[in-house]
């Protein structure tokens, strides 16, 4: 659960849900950390391992998901591609629990989602959704501290520890000169930068004596949708690091077939609301599968120069829905 502006509101797949207006967050003068917190800011929780079994879905009896079986292994990186109506965003919520599955179950490192304190699933897990708005002019630095909430007790605000966790996530994000600025007058990939610091800030143990062990996933919906190009790149490259280097699990569903080639080392296809293929990039991403999902010819081949697989389509095959 995340507070947004000046509201409580949590964080989904297609955006921010606000609720009742809450006492805004200090940056300035923080109060020492409560008895029995360090002020170490500790570090990112390792990667954890995400899976759903057998997992059926439907809305008001119409199915969108059917027996779907998915591995998201710790520390890896996978992308879950598909059409329009394939059941991605279904799947990412039923991912981080905001679904519960009509049939099958979702775990955690082997916890049942449906089982787990949704404080205790905040500190092991964060959703990076599509867009995300302020209810009022937040400075980036208050936007970030609300990824802290989960390891707050009751009555207790953010000390020097959590102001540090935020300072060092916008840091790895290549934000950290932004903090003062209103979150509402960046630009879409300054947003963006900002909102998976917050994200990270959620992920980052505590401290040593206080679950530091726990393993830490990030779920990501369309991460570079309306960027501009140099904008995509940059958040890329950021996932890409925070990956390879903190060895955070993630999951991101996305309809960029190039940007999952390039960025993900694992895919899930869905089509129809069942897992077509899944597995290693290479393996599963080929002109066939693509042909399949989306009813298109694409050139799909390694590109030495860039050093990695590409994607492009080069015409359709047939209409959508046919």
């Amino acid at each position: 659960m995340r507070r947004c502006g000046g509201s409580r509101c949590v964080a989904t797949p297609k955006g921010v849900n606000v609720l009742p207006p809450a006492t805004p967050v200090p940056t300035r003068s923080p109060r020492p950390p409560a008895p029995g917190r360090r002020s170490d800011p500790g570090g990112l929780h390792a990667g954890a391992a995400l899976r759903l079994e057998a997992v059926s879905f439907a809305y008001d009896g119409a199915p969108v998901l059917r027996d779907a079986s998915v591995d998201v292994p710790p520390g890896e990186l996978v992308g879950i591609l598909g059409p329009n109506g394939s059941g991605k965003t279904t799947l990412l919520r039923l991912l981080c629990g905001l679904l519960r599955p009509a049939a099958g179950r979702v775990t955690l490192d082997g916890d049942d989602l449906a089982a787990l304190p949704r404080s205790a699933l905040a500190r092991r897990m964060a959703v990076v959704p599509q867009e995300t708005h302020a209810a009022f002019d937040y400075s980036v630095l208050e936007i970030v501290l609300m990824g802290r909430y989960p390891h707050l007790g009751p009555l207790e605000t953010e000390g020097p520890a959590d102001l540090d966790v935020a300072r060092r996530a916008l840091a790895l994000t290549g934000a950290g000169h932004l903090e003062r600025r209103p979150f509402p007058a960046l630009s879409g990939g300054e947003k963006q930068r900002v909102v998976i610091a917050g994200a990270l800030a959620q992920l980052w143990r505590p401290d040593e004596r206080d679950d530091a062990g726990a393993p830490g996933a990030l779920l990501l919906d369309e991460p570079t949708a309306s960027l501009d190009l140099g904008a995509q790149l940059d958040v890329v490259s950021i996932l890409r690091s925070l990956n390879r280097t903190w060895g955070v699990t993630m999951a991101v569903s996305t309809h960029d077939l190039d940007l999952a080639a390039g960025l993900c080392r694992r895919l899930v296809l869905l089509h129809e609301g069942r897992v077509l293929r899944s597995g290693p990039t290479g393996e599963v991403l080929n002109r066939e599968t693509v042909r399949t999902l989306y009813g298109v010819d694409a050139d799909v081949r390694w590109h030495a120069g860039a050093g990695r697989l590409t994607v492009v389509p080069t015409a359709r095959r047939r209409a959508p829905g046919g």
